[in-house]
């Protein structure tokens, strides 16, 4: 008898620890479900049925810790997921015993810097072009900064290669000469072209002079399990690799910054590559739900299911404790400022609960979408390791 109440209290005792562990397991990741609502609606509206799907959304990976403990447990699971949803994890199996290959294929010296062009294997059938600004009269280890580009015809705009009189206006009016501002500043800086973009468009797209393949580019990659934007993070981590092993970097000041696009990229990056120091995203940085999930926007942005795992402040929170800092545009309609700073607000509560609240910044500009240099070399000169 005393061995049956024994046993009885044993199991009772595990049974209360599995059901505390379930409990907290849930609690952890958000995974009550949430009821949609249920009232009949009278007509159709489409915004207010995907903002009823966006408030039933799971978001797991939403932070709602407090400590540096939870912080910690959270941002491992999280980016493991996270790099297999973009596609990365797909990516690093496939080519585990990849090595990465460049050739140069021009040099020229232009006053301020040599200017050289490149192409870069990041995959064994995928040759990416990217420009790569030296400056001169510079000894020892430099930093470095990645510029991805958003859309547009030019790949080499952010170099301050210029099809026309009008667009090198245009470009400099809106700052986004961004590798040319690095290498003036004393970094070494890579402006590569993003995938689905100059030579990596689709022939058809060559041939009718489209500027992008981002469309069939998602399209074709979510039948394999990939994404643009996991493209665009594994050619960023390529050239991270490169410059390592090629170029007088210093390892402690890696930098990655563009604008739109550009901006969608450096996020995503800093989130999945830890090698990344600092990450300025111009243009970007707000609410999926408000930006991409509210009016159109190009598909290459668009990460299936995203939304189960959290929001755009959860895969920034993935760079702390590493540096952090969003620009946005007080009249950018596409990536509305309102939201940026509801982001912000959650992003700085992972960042204090890693310890660091000082380490991520929300520059506001004055105008639109745009690059703000102001903000960004302020914040960089700022927390440049020395």
């Amino acid at each position: 008898m005393k061995s049956i109440i024994y046993w009885s209290a044993l199991l009772s005792s595990a049974l209360f620890m599995t059901q505390c562990a379930n409990s907290k397991k849930i609690t952890q990741k958000n995974d009550i479900p949430k009821e949609r609502n249920l009232a009949y609606q009278d007509s159709y509206s489409a915004s207010a049925y995907y903002e009823d799907l966006y408030n039933c959304a799971e978001m797991k990976y939403a932070f709602k810790g407090t400590t540096y403990k939870e912080f910690e447990a959270w941002q491992k699971e999280f980016r493991d997921k996270l790099k297999e949803r973009l596609g990365i994890t797909k990516l690093e199996k496939q080519l585990a015993s990849f090595e990465v290959k460049a050739r140069k294929i021009d040099s020229e010296d232009i006053g301020y810097a040599i200017r050289e062009r490149w192409e870069i294997w990041t995959e064994p059938d995928v040759p990416l072009p990217f420009v790569l600004l030296l400056p001169k009269n510079k000894e020892g280890k430099l930093p470095l900064m990645i510029t991805p580009h958003g859309h547009g015809k030019n790949t080499e705009t952010y170099a301050g290669v210029y099809l026309s009189e009008q667009e090198r206006i245009e470009g400099e009016v809106g700052e986004r000469n961004v590798a040319v501002q690095a290498v003036q500043n004393g970094f070494i800086a890579i402006a590569p072209t993003s995938r689905g973009f100059g030579k990596t468009r689709t022939p058809e797209d060559k041939a009718k002079d489209v500027p992008y393949s981002c469309r069939t580019l998602l399209m074709q990659d979510l039948l394999v399990g990939r994404t643009p934007i996991g493209d665009r993070v594994w050619d960023i981590s390529k050239l991270i690799d490169w410059a390592l092993a090629e170029l007088p970097v210093d390892k402690k000041n890696i930098i990655v910054s563009g604008n739109s696009g550009g901006g969608t990229t450096t996020l995503f990056a800093g989130a999945c590559d830890t090698r990344i120091s600092m990450s300025i995203p111009a243009s970007y940085f707000s609410t999926f739900t408000k930006s991409i999930g509210a009016m159109y926007h190009c598909d290459c942005n668009y990460i299936p299911g995203i939304l189960e795992y959290g929001e755009m402040a959860d895969i920034a929170g993935l760079t702390a404790p590493r540096l952090f800092c969003a620009l946005n545009g007080k009249k950018d309609p596409m990536f509305p400022l309102k939201e940026a700073q509801k982001a912000f607000a959650n992003l700085k509560k992972i960042y204090t609960a890693a310890g660091v609240p000082d380490n991520c910044e929300l520059y506001v500009g004055n105008e639109g979408h745009r690059y703000y240099k102001a903000g960004a070399w302020n914040f960089i000169n700022k927390h440049l390791a020395k």
